[in-house]
Formats: structure tokens, C-alpha cells, sequence
């Protein structure tokens, strides 16, 4: 077969199932919500891509440093913007200290690609994210794979293979379903176990407030390792990982995505910083993403998410595109999730119930879904 009737044959059968994804770019008053929609797709928690802080420091920080940090962070390519930046977050969150990556993607495959390889074992929950999947993928790790949320389960993985380097891997609030790890019992286990504990806090963070590391007062533990992004809560672009020093000087000297990229850049960098600070003196934007989305769950009947994004399930794939296209057209943005992005298989629209919108944006959003929802289904 040539590789493009391959091709072909996959297009076809991706069409047919319903699931082609197609790219849709926006403009600048899109982003800049001066939109006649209201965007409840994105995953700019706080609204703080557009904050006037956060775009003069992106703005300033490219003007001094330029558009790139110009190397990898090993040659010199760190910025003293960086350590800025790592300090503020550490602080934040009660870590010992932060290492900033180019992306969350890449701060994910660096923690378990430095500390995992053929001897090691991973106990991995069934809705983690794609990036971790991709992380143990590499690492050639031992890999037991457990039910979602299922304590017991780790435990009996753990105990299974007693003296064996082992790290366990959960998000602190899912992606998808949108729910909250036990956090506390997991490290419990991992602590019992001598394990290492790697919580993907990217949609805790900001949403709640130093994330629920922190919260469950797990901040800190030797045993217990973070991963965070900089594109979410803080409108920026980026990865970190927090935790102890020695975990981090491992990784600055074996981590690949960290060693063979260039550092991130300095307009993101200091965006970041500033939407860290901005998140750190405004509680109540948090408060406004928890009363939003436990007003929407209570509109259309169904549980409210620990995070910011209410998935709501749909019939099929072709509902889920119909009813997004639907809202588009009343000028709602909302996501759609369908196979292969949902462990469940389950489509799904997701809404944003993010601090950025007015109050009267989100009260019309909100109509206009309940009813579109309704009638799929």
C-alpha cells in the first residue's frame, strides 16, 4: 500500500466515525474577548492572558531579552527571568523549589523519563493524561495501570513489587471527568511503600489557588513530586516541576526535553510571572470559576466538576459536533471532546467556566447551552 492511499484510507475512516478534527484559527478581538461569541473553549482559567499586567510584562520582557531565550538552558539559554519566575512559583505553592520547562508537556515527559527507566515501575491511573502516557512510553518503565481513583488498587500494585523504584502517577483534578484525586490517601500509600507520589496539578493550580497539593498540605513531602503548566490558570505558555532540590538537579542533567530544548521564552516567561502574582492577590477569581460552574452543573443536572471545565456527555460524536456548532452559531464557544481524546469513549462537550467573561456573557451562555443541550439530548 503507497502512504497515500494510507493516508486516504485513514481520512476516510476517521469521517466516517465522526471523528475529524479540523483547525479554526481566530483573530486578535477573539483573544482579546471583543468578540460577538463568548469563549467558554479555551483553558484560560482566570482570564488572565489579557490582564494589562500580563501583557506589559510579556510585552516589556520581549523588548529587553528579545523573542527567544536563544539556547537550551544548559548553554545560555537561562535567563535570570527564569529564576525569577521559579522562585515566585515555589513560593507559591510550597515547594522547595520550581524548574521551569517550554511546555507542560515536555515538564511531564522529563519527570518520568529522568526518574523511570526498565527497572523502575510505574503505577499509573487509567484517566491520565496524554503526556504522561507518552512519558512511560519512553521511559520503558514497568507499568501496572489501575482504575480510576482506586486507592486499593495502587496499593495492591505497590505491594506487589515491594523494593522496586516505583513512582505513582494522578492528576489532582482530571481533564475529562473533571473530578478530584484522592490525594491524600495516595500519598499515604506511596509513603508506606516508598514510593514517589507525581501529581499533574495543571488544572488545580490557580483554580485553587497553590493548587491541592498544597491545600491537602502535601506541599513540601520529600515523596511527593509536581507538575504544573504555565498556559492554563496563568494565560501564559509553559511547564514546572516542583519538588525537592535533588529531584530537580536530576532532572537539569538528565531530563532530554529539558536538556536538548531552548529555554523558554521571555515573553512567556515574565507573563507567567506577572499572572502569578495577579493570581496570588485575586482570590476571588477562583471564587467566580467555583460559583460558575456549580451554576451551570445545576442547570443542566448533572455533578459540578472540581475544576473549571463541566464535560457534558453527549449521545454520539455527530450530536457532540452538532450541538458545539449549534452554540456557535448564539455565539457561545464551547469544546468538543470525542475518541480517541476521552479514556471512556464517551463525546463530550466542554465548558469553560472560567473568571474571564461578564456576568451577563455567562448568563446568556448559559441559557443558550441548557437549551442546546436539551434538545441533543
Amino acid at each position: 500500500m503507497t502512504w497515500n492511499r494510507w493516508l486516504a484510507d485513514a481520512a476516510a475512516t476517521r469521517e466516517e466515525a465522526g471523528l475529524t478534527r479540523r483547525l479554526r484559527p481566530r483573530g486578535p478581538d477573539d483573544a482579546a474577548s471583543r468578540s460577538p461569541s463568548v469563549d467558554l473553549a479555551g483553558n484560560d482559567y482566570l482570564g488572565l492572558s489579557g490582564h494589562p499586567d500580563v501583557r506589559r510584562a510579556a510585552a516589556d520582557a520581549a523588548m529587553l531579552w528579545g523573542g527567544g531565550a536563544g539556547a537550551s538552558r544548559l548553554v545560555t539559554g537561562t535567563l535570570t527571568l527564569h529564576q525569577e519566575l521559579e522562585a515566585e512559583l515555589a513560593d507559591w505553592l510550597g515547594q522547595p523549589a520550581a524548574l521551569t520547562f517550554s511546555t507542560g508537556y515536555h515538564a511531564n515527559l522529563s519527570v518520568v523519563g529522568a526518574l523511570a527507566d526498565r527497572t523502575a515501575h510505574v503505577v499509573s491511573d487509567a484517566h491520565i493524561h496524554a503526556s504522561l502516557i507518552d512519558a512511560v512510553r519512553l521511559s520503558r518503565a514497568q507499568l501496572t495501570v489501575v482504575p480510576h481513583n482506586d486507592v486499593a488498587a495502587v496499593r495492591a500494585a505497590l505491594a506487589a513489587r515491594p523494593g522496586v523504584r516505583t513512582l505513582v502517577l494522578a492528576e489532582s483534578v482530571y481533564s475529562v471527568l473533571g473530578d478530584e484525586a484522592p490525594l491524600v490517601e495516595l500519598a499515604d500509600a506511596c509513603a508506606k511503600h516508598g514510593a514517589l507520589l507525581v501529581v499533574d496539578e495543571a488544572h488545580g493550580v490557580g483554580v485553587h489557588g497553590p493548587g491541592l497539593v498544597h491545600r491537602h498540605g502535601l506541599a513540601g513531602r520529600p515523596d511527593v513530586l509536581v507538575t504544573a503548566t504555565l498556559s492554563k490558570s496563568l494565560g501564559s505558555q509553559g511547564g514546572a516541576v516542583l519538588g525537592p532540590q535533588a529531584v530537580l538537579d536530576h532532572l537539569v542533567n538528565t531530563a532530554r526535553p529539558f536538556i536538548f530544548d531552548t529555554g523558554l521564552a521571555p515573553a512567556a516567561t515574565a507573563a507567567a510571572l506577572a499572572a502569578a502574582r495577579v493570581a496570588r492577590s485575586r482570590p476571588d477569581l477562583a471564587e467566580t470559576i467555583r460559583a460558575r460552574v456549580t451554576d451551570l452543573a445545576r442547570t443542566l443536572g448533572i455533578h459540578a466538576p472540581a475544576g473549571a471545565v463541566l464535560s457534558v456527555p453527549m449521545p454520539s460524536p455527530d450530536a457532540a459536533i452538532t450541538a458545539q456548532a449549534d452554540l456557535l452559531a448564539e455565539g457561545v464557544r464551547v469544546g468538543c471532546f470525542r475518541p480517541p481524546s476521552v479514556p471512556d469513549g464517551v463525546s463530550r462537550l466542554r465548558v469553560t467556566a472560567g473568571a474571564g467573561v461578564t456576568d451577563e456573557e455567562w448568563e446568556r451562555a448559559v441559557k443558550a447551552i441548557d437549551v442546546i443541550v436539551g434538545e441533543a439530548g
